[in-house]
């Protein structure tokens, strides 16, 4: 009797904002466990996300963070709105834009150029020299854009778009770096379903959603001293509006350091005894693998010998 072979392994499904040639496609590369699965081409984050919560994927790249522009609205409320979400890694891709049209089409005979407003406002200087009389087509995404012109049903006569669209569609290049700023990045995140965080690594990041309860003198105060008073750096504070009422925010914050570290959980414990809520979206290793430095005296061991001290003063121990 002859053994079956073994079945081979199911494969995992990933979402992220399509179609093919986006930056956040450019990000889902750089995922070496991504490689050679599905992957899963949505039209925004929302549903990326749901993707996730609702089990057609396994997790799901979506933008957080842009150098030039700030955090990415969209992501961050819905990642303080949606439970059962962990972030399990950072990845950043430098934003090069290229203008392209029709096969044929020169630069010369550009008027209409369209493309997502983010990345328009990203390339107003060099299209402000090069192209000083042209108008702004705004599209749902910079692949789309380019797309909806190659097939007809824009009247655009260029798009602004990634370097990768070339990979994929047959378009004329117009020009390239037209971006304004040469050091540009875009931070993504890959979102799975709730897990254990992964061990610390020395270079990691933690990442909160808190809400302050109730608008009074210092209430933001009270939360930053909970960081700073345990040495942590923050590298990310961003205000998002709760939405039911004028005034009430919530705030992003991305902390240097990993829940297991003593002075990351201290905090947290603090963040947690006055804020009516903290979203813990996960402790991952940072994309520029730098190590997380900070003094002596936040060491993790002299957490534990304060606590031990404590301990021993209730009990009874003579004290020292």
């Amino acid at each position: 009797m002859t053994e079956s072979a073994p079945a081979p392994p199911e494969r995992r499904t990933y979402s992220y904002l399509g179609p093919a040639g986006t930056f956040t496609e450019a990000a889902l590369a750089q995922v070496p466990e991504a490689r050679g699965q599905i992957w899963r081409p949505v039209r925004n984050v929302p549903e990326a996300l749901a993707d996730v919560v609702e089990g057609r994927a396994d997790a799901a790249m979506i933008a957080i963070e842009n150098s030039v522009d700030g955090g990415v609205s969209t992501t961050q409320d819905a990642l303080a709105t949606i439970p059962g979400l962990r972030i399990v890694g950072e990845y950043l891709v430098p934003v090069r834009f290229v203008l392209v049209g029709r096969p044929g089409v020169r630069l010369e005979d550009v008027s209409l150029v369209a493309a997502h407003p983010v990345a328009y406002g990203q390339c107003l200087q060099w299209l402000g020299a090069n192209l000083p009389a042209h108008a702004h087509l705004p599209a749902s995404s910079n692949v789309a854009a380019a797309v909806e012109m190659l097939d007809g049903t824009t009247a655009a006569d260029a798009a602004i778009a990634p370097p990768a669209i070339l990979d994929h569609h047959d378009l004329q290049l117009l020009a390239e770096d037209i971006g304004d700023n040469p050091n540009a990045v875009t931070r993504f995140v890959l979102v799975a379903r709730t897990v254990a965080p992964p061990p610390p690594t020395g270079a990691d990041k933690t990442s909160l959603i808190v809400e302050l309860p109730d608008d009074h003198p210092g209430a933001l105060l009270d939360m930053l001293e909970q960081f700073a008073t345990r040495g942590i750096n923050l590298s990310l504070l961003a205000s998002r509006p709760i939405g039911d009422e004028l005034g009430r925010y919530r705030f992003v914050v991305d902390a240097d350091g990993h829940v297991f570290d003593e002075r990351m959980a201290d905090a947290l414990l603090g963040l947690r005894r006055f804020s009516p809520k903290v979203v813990f979206l996960g402790s991952y290793p940072r994309a520029d693998r730098a190590i997380v430095h900070y003094p002596d005296r936040y060491a993790d061991e002299v957490f534990v010998e304060a606590r031990d001290w404590l301990r021993g003063l209730i009990s009874g121990e003579p004290g020292e």
